[in-house]
């Protein structure tokens, strides 16, 4: 499956030194993928899926803290 395999990239990619739209772009990526593999786990119900999505949606969240700031 392509979608998993972009995601396991996606997840050992380093995120230093990113520009704000590299940010940006990072974030929307991360959706991306979390809802695809989501679409995948309403089928399987694969726990390993679940536990990707929440290791990238962790990701995805300290990503958005960066852009948007700590409250």
């Amino acid at each position: 499956m392509k979608i998993l395999e972009e995601a396991k990239d996606f997840e050992n990619a380093t995120m230093s030194n990113m520009t704000t739209s590299d940010r940006v772009s990072a974030s929307r990526e991360a959706k991306r993928l979390i809802l695809g593999i989501n679409e995948v786990y309403k089928e399987t119900q694969d726990p390993e899926l679940m536990d990707l999505m929440k290791r990238l949606t962790e990701k995805k969240k300290k990503i958005e803290v960066r852009l948007k700031g700590r409250p």
